[in-house]
């Protein structure tokens, strides 16, 4: 019997435009009305997540940053899991020599050193996964994400700040030997976590702010089983999630190799897969 279910967002309960559609909302208070725990599981900063959710009106706790941040109901922080300033410097500094794009996610939030890029980068990565084929979406979509995104001169503003926790740096680079260098680099690194949300980059935390890792925790504070938990999702940054799971649900956009790794496959981000698989596990 299902009694938790971890939904990953990006190419899992949102559509390809950012969006929730209302079988994949309705399942998800259907599942909360029988008693089931949920959480989203999602390598988004919380000023990327939470007004979404808001807006389709599903209310659950949240692990951000790929587990490097846990937030309750009400979105209160009760857990962080950062990287050491002294290893995000480090982090840094490999990316940088290899002139791949990167940003910082912090406690307060998004950083980049330039918008122009990012913005750029953005409409690449939507109009090669061909999933957005409208243009002004594309735009729409960069300029949405751009909105919670602050610019920097020198990320070493927030490497001297206290105040900023460093939680997770998100590397682009569209070369896969490139990125495949920098993963093998990175690897030599100890108490980092690799993973990626897209073949277009990595996705770099500390050891301990993985989905998995915070998935176990949460479930672990309720007296619930992971044989009891369900995982959703489509890539890379889910593994960890997967593994852990007692019922591993992939995509049906997610890659071979990540469907391989599941127990089942339910439907595309665009068929509502996420109900899909809710509705199943709750026949059970």
């Amino acid at each position: 019997m299902i009694r938790c279910i971890a939904i990953d967002m990006d190419g899992t309960l949102l559509t390809s435009t950012q969006e929730i559609t209302e079988e994949n909302r309705e399942a998800i208070k259907d599942a909360q009305a029988k008693g089931v725990e949920v959480v989203i599981a999602t390598g988004r900063a919380y000023e990327e997540a939470g007004d979404l959710l808001k807006d389709a009106g599903i209310i659950t706790p949240m692990i951000c940053a790929n587990g490097a941040e846990i937030r309750t109901n009400e979105h209160v922080i009760v857990d962080t899991n950062p990287l050491s300033k002294g290893l995000a410097r480090q982090i840094a500094e490999l990316l940088h020599k290899h002139q791949v794009y990167y940003e910082v996610y912090t406690n307060r939030g998004t950083y980049t050193v330039d918008k122009t890029v990012a913005r750029s980068l953005i409409m690449d990565i939507f109009t090669v996964s061909g999933h957005v084929k409208d243009m002004e979406e594309i735009k729409r979509a960069a300029e949405e994400r751009l909105a919670v995104i602050h610019q920097l001169d020198s990320y070493e503003e927030l490497f001297e700040d206290d105040d900023q926790i460093i939680y997770k740096l998100l590397a682009f680079h569209f070369d896969p030997i490139v990125l495949g260098n920098v993963r093998e680099e990175l690897t030599k690194l100890v108490g980092v976590a690799i993973s990626a949300s897209g073949k277009e980059n990595l996705e770099i935390t500390s050891v301990h702010a993985q989905k998995g890792v915070a998935l176990e925790k949460f479930v672990n504070a309720r007296n619930i089983s992971l044989s009891n938990t369900m995982a959703i999702g489509d890539n890379y940054n889910d593994v960890s999630m997967f593994q852990k799971a007692g019922r591993a649900v992939a995509m049906g956009n997610a890659v071979e190799d990540i469907q391989r790794q599941c127990h089942f496959v339910t439907g595309t981000n665009e068929e509502s897969g996420v109900a899909q698989a809710i509705r199943k596990a709750l026949e059970v």
